[in-house]
């Protein structure tokens, strides 16, 4: 099927899905195909995609039977079973349609959903983006994807220069798509933890954060100068309103992914257990609404700082 024919559908609209959809909105726009579909727990979030000319449907439901490929942009494991169950069960027949799961799962779970919605005679595409919202919303993710050759096939025009600069493909084993997006996030938390390690450091001997962060980035790139800017200049605990770029709470859930597997594995990450720990530890004081680089408070706290910073916000 053209894309120009295909009708395509979306599920949930968070920090990242929301700039992922209306990339893909305005893409289907350009090309004349039909309008996107979509739907959110919190349907009000699609105000933007409506300007930008996207249908609203009133649930997940609704997106499945009016779309031949569905994307979904959720939260975690348990969301996407739950939405996988109204596909296979609520949603009449879905024989030949592609879903497309762009969160971070554990792979068995990716496994599980491949194996029900093809028993309903559907294709399963496990795609986790790498990038936090502002790459989302330019369209510049980093697409890990891995299932059968010729959906892959269908939904790569949908992605490329669309809402990502770059697929990684995995091949047809849609574990593997998890496997590698929960070992980058291995790199990305233990980044967090090891740069907030570093600007306590230097806050409390007296080097000073700014000049760390010009270190940071004069020595190892742009993307680890980022992580740092996070701490410093707040964003770590944004005003209330403000959605974190990478919640606290799924980097815990990515972490205890990793951890999982490692043990399975008979091997240990030392730095996931102690970052797992510092995010706990931050969740508790401060609450949900607080970055993956929040494991800068804990250690604030921990060296005898207090755990707001000077430009975060000062309250849970």
């Amino acid at each position: 099927m053209a894309i120009q024919e295909a009708r395509i559908g979306w599920y949930g609209l968070g920090s990242m899905g929301l700039g992922m959809a209306l990339n893909l909105a305005r893409h289907l726009k350009t090309v004349g195909a039909p309008a996107l579909r979509y739907s959110n727990r919190t349907l009000e979030k699609g105000k933007p995609l409506e300007a930008a000319g996207a249908l609203p449907e009133q649930d997940y439901a609704s997106v499945v039977k009016g779309s031949d490929i569905i994307f979904t942009m959720i939260s975690n494991d348990q969301v996407l079973k739950d939405l996988t169950s109204i596909a296979a069960e609520s949603c009449g027949s879905i024989n030949g349609k592609i879903f497309v799961d762009t969160s971070t799962v554990h792979p068995d779970t990716a496994a599980s959903v491949f194996d029900i919605l093809s028993a309903k005679g559907a294709t399963f595409i496990s795609s986790p983006v790498f990038g936090a919202s502002p790459m989302a919303a330019a369209g510049k993710l980093i697409f890990a994807m891995a299932g059968p050759s010729a959906a892959l096939a269908a939904v790569k025009p949908l992605v490329i220069n669309v809402m990502g600069r770059s697929i990684i493909e995995m091949g047809e084993d849609v574990r593997k798509s998890s496997l590698l997006k929960i070992s980058g996030n291995i790199l990305v938390i233990s980044f967090m933890e090891v740069i907030a390690e570093a600007q306590v450091f230097a806050e409390v001997t007296g080097i000073g954060c700014t000049q760390m962060e010009e270190f940071i980035g004069n020595m190892f790139g742009p993307v680890l100068e980022s992580y740092s800017h996070r701490m410093t200049s707040g964003a770590w605990a944004p005003p209330h309103g403000t959605p974190p770029g990478f919640a606290a709470s799924l980097a815990a859930k990515d972490a205890r992914h990793a951890l999982s597997i490692a043990q399975s594995n008979d091997m240990r990450i030392p730095t996931m257990d102690t970052a797992l720990a510092h995010l706990k530890m931050s969740r508790a004081y401060a609450g949900e609404m607080i970055d993956s680089s929040s494991v800068y408070g804990s250690l604030r706290t921990q060296a005898g700082l207090p755990f707001w910073s000077e430009n975060s916000r000062k309250e849970p």
